[in-house]
């Protein structure tokens, strides 16, 4: 065998050698990444408090005659929080208008950042006539728009549509709709990171980019998250009138609104900028926890803007959900499954509750809970000032709390303006970087293993004696 030979086969063998290590550590790292958003996801759609699920709750209130109605749909698996709550709050604000939540049983259902809703009804009660055809239906982002586990609440949504109802998808809550065949032939849009995809997998939709809101006959359907208050805002003045819409519009001061402002708004796409937002979701080690305190009577839009902005969207804490027992209930009636305060403090390493004016308003149970723990009771942000929608204040808190970059990836992960807010605090989130440049080097060394397994080998050999 000639030399040149030999050489060609040593330098196909070390090319082997370098891709395998090359292909080892990216393994490697991806399964760090991998195992990092699993455990985000986890803690962000927790199971439900220890207890929850064998208890029986009290009956939910009657429909009363005479309203428009709003059903307002929760998933089986996981919903995201401000995708129900928001459109909930803005619907409830009109005295004109009921709203109820609806879901496949009436047992506890996740929502996004570590919170818990109470459904009001099943969707058997509508479709067998106990309770009265809702008059527009609304439909959040769920953990599993096209999976078997919702097809009959897709079923429901289309007989809904089918009887006369308006249909207001927020954010990904469009995917939800696609999948059920509602939105083919029409135009719509959702939250902007999924569009690419879902023109791919429903091109029979004319997606639509850069607006806040596509209305098409009697579907409507938003960008992000916040965007669904937006979306709710345009459906009231439609059935109630302007004028209450901005009563109601004002009231909330979602920033830019107006009643009759465009629907415009910029067509973001993946920048360098966002990478916070994969740091934190794919390094969650080490991270705070803070536990969010909620008080009855909270505003639906406050507490959403707490379990997102800390937990659920920009996963940057670990979130547990605290109350004075194991239910709050919101301003509006909206039930909301929490851990009692009692006991030990969950992990937190602090306590925020949103929606109170000073500390003195989140009531006994909290304040004691509170110092039994050696926590300190504090308010987003500083509380909400005159003028700011709620989610101002913790993006402030974030931002000074986490960092500037995480803040702000936080707000265009919710589709929610930010060239307002005035942010003080660290620049970039260190922790999650710090954590992926450690999972760099285990993944280089992880890839430099084979090499060495080689070269140990090799040496093995010419060790040994000559027969």
């Amino acid at each position: 065998m000639s030399s040149d030979v030999r050489k060609g086969r040593r330098a196909l063998r070390r090319a082997g050698w370098v891709l395998s290590g090359t292909a080892l550590s990216v393994v490697c790292f991806a399964g760090i990444a991998f195992a990092g958003v699993s455990a985000s996801m986890a803690d962000s759609f927790a199971p439900a408090p220890r207890g929850s699920g064998t208890r029986a709750w009290p009956p939910a209130p009657p429909v009363p005659d005479g309203r428009i109605t709003v059903a307002v749909a929760v998933g089986n698996a996981g919903s995201v929080a401000t995708d129900v709550l928001a459109p909930y709050q803005v619907f409830a604000e009109s005295p004109e208008m009921f709203v109820y939540t609806v879901a496949a049983e009436r047992r506890v259902s996740p929502l996004s950042g570590g919170a818990h809703l109470l459904p009001d009804h099943t969707l058997a009660e509508v479709a067998d006539g106990t309770l009265p055809e809702p008059d527009v239906v609304v439909v959040p982002a769920v953990t599993d728009p096209s999976g078997a586990g919702e097809d009959g609440l897709r079923r429901w949504i289309v007989e809904r549509h089918r009887k006369g109802a308006r249909i207001l998808g927020v954010c990904a809550g469009s995917e939800l709709l696609a999948a059920s065949g509602l939105l083919d032939g029409r135009d719509a849009t959702s939250f902007w990171s999924n569009i690419g995809s879902l023109e791919r997998s429903y091109p029979k939709v004319d997606w639509k980019r850069g607006q806040r809101y596509v209305e098409d006959g009697r579907v409507t359907t938003t960008a992000g998250v916040t965007s669904g208050t937006v979306g709710a805002l345009r459906v009231v003045g439609e059935l109630v009138g302007e004028a209450e819409a901005a009563r109601i519009g004002t009231g909330l001061s979602y920033p830019g609104w107006t009643p009759d402002g465009p629907t415009a708004i910029p067509a973001n796409h993946l920048a360098l900028g966002d990478l916070p937002y994969a740091l934190n979701a794919a390094f969650p080690w080490l991270r705070p926890t803070t536990a969010i305190g909620l008080v009855d009577g909270v505003e639906e839009i406050d507490a959403a803007a707490a379990v997102e902005g800390y937990g659920g969207v920009s996963f940057a804490d670990r979130t547990v959900v605290v109350g004075s027992g194991d239910t709050v209930t919101t301003r509006h009636g909206l039930v909301l499954v929490t851990r009692p305060a009692t006991g030990d403090a969950h992990g937190a390493d602090r306590l925020v509750v949103p929606g109170v004016e000073d500390a003195s308003g989140v009531g006994a149970a909290l304040g004691d809970w509170a110092r039994r723990n050696g926590l300190t009771v504090e308010l987003p942000g500083g509380g909400r000032r005159s003028g700011e929608f709620g989610f101002d204040p913790v993006l402030r808190d974030l931002a000074e709390h986490s960092d500037r970059r995480t803040a702000l990836a936080t707000a265009k992960f919710s589709e929610y303006p930010s060239a307002h807010l005035a942010l003080a605090g660290a620049s970039w989130p260190w922790r999650p970087t710090l954590l992926a440049a450690a999972a760099v080097v285990l993944s280089a060394m992880a890839g430099l293993a084979p090499a060495a397994v080689r070269r140990a080998v090799r040496r093995r050999r010419l060790r040994l004696p000559v027969a």
